[in-house]
């Protein structure tokens, strides 16, 4: 189980490196827990079957110039296969589960109820963050518990706890209209409904080590980090913007050279870490423009 999990966090670092969409890391996690359920695996072998179930994920959800080229996977992964690996893994999962990898499920239900929620409500639409409620049920399904849990029932757990974090009783009348309509019974949605809240409260603590934060491990040679490390300390300062501006004559080359080439510095220098709450989606960061000066 706890290698299960590990894998599963592997993914979200991984889809989010890809800029995956959450529905691609859901439907990943959905046919990696149906194909484990069918087959009996070694734990040398979740690897290469986690990165197979993210490829199979991405060809259903995401646009295909998006989706990166098998030795891309492997080299960001490091999952310590080879392509050929990757093929007959993926033509053994494919056949297991028929070939089916689509699948309805807690993010399917999640939109649904959160779109129903928004509706029916009064209130200022952006009281339910989405974004939010998509990175809770990312840490739900990094808990193999929770793929025992109907998609239904997990959805509306997620809802209901954000609301009742809220202290709207317009949305709960809500969502009690939903549970009524949806057929879910008041002790699945209790019982489901603390182990939620349970999990949330250990991936929201600082104890928590965050998969959307962790970052990739690079194995380089001391050679390779010795010039890295050397590379880090002789990056020039940005040179002093003249305030006059580039007007004339050699001069204005001069100071328009020195910004391009204190531009390109920047550039590639190494980036600092972002920091933010751990159930909002980090944006990606803007790629620096390159500055130019026309005579």
């Amino acid at each position: 189980m706890e290698q299960r999990n590990a894998k599963v966090e592997d993914l979200w670092s991984l889809t989010n490196f890809f800029g995956f969409a959450t529905e691609t890391f859901v439907l990943a996690v959905n046919i990696l827990d149906r194909f484990l359920a069918l087959m009996k695996v070694k734990p040398k072998h979740l690897s290469c079957i986690g990165v197979c179930c993210m490829q199979l994920a991405a060809r259903v959800v995401e646009e295909e110039c998006n989706i990166p080229s098998a030795h891309e996977i492997i080299r960001i992964s490091q999952c310590k296969c080879t392509v050929s690996d990757l093929k007959r893994m993926e033509k053994i999962i494919s056949e297991k589960l028929h070939f089916e990898f689509k699948a309805t499920t807690a993010l399917t239900f999640l939109h649904l109820y959160h779109t129903i929620v928004l509706c029916h409500t009064s209130e200022r639409k952006e009281v339910l963050n989405l974004d939010k409620l998509e990175a809770q049920l990312k840490a739900c399904n990094c808990r193999l518990v929770f793929s025992k849990a109907k998609p239904s029932v997990l959805a509306l757990c997620l809802l209901t706890l954000e609301v009742q974090a809220l202290k709207s009783v317009e949305l709960l009348e809500i969502l009690l209209r939903v549970q009524k309509h949806s057929k879910i019974s008041d002790s699945d949605l209790l019982y489901w409904r603390e182990l939620v809240s349970k999990c949330l409260a250990d991936y929201s603590s600082p104890e928590c080590c965050k998969p959307d934060h962790k970052k990739l491990v690079w194995i380089v040679s001391r050679r390779t980090a010795q010039n890295l490390q050397n590379s880090y300390y002789s990056v020039p300062e940005l040179p002093t913007i003249p305030e006059g501006g580039c007007f004339n004559g050699s001069e204005s080359e001069d100071s328009c050279e020195d910004m391009s080439s204190g531009e390109e510095s920047l550039s590639s220098s190494p980036p600092s870490d972002l920091e933010g709450t751990f159930f909002f989606e980090l944006k990606p960061k803007p790629k620096w423009q390159t500055l130019s000066c026309h005579s």
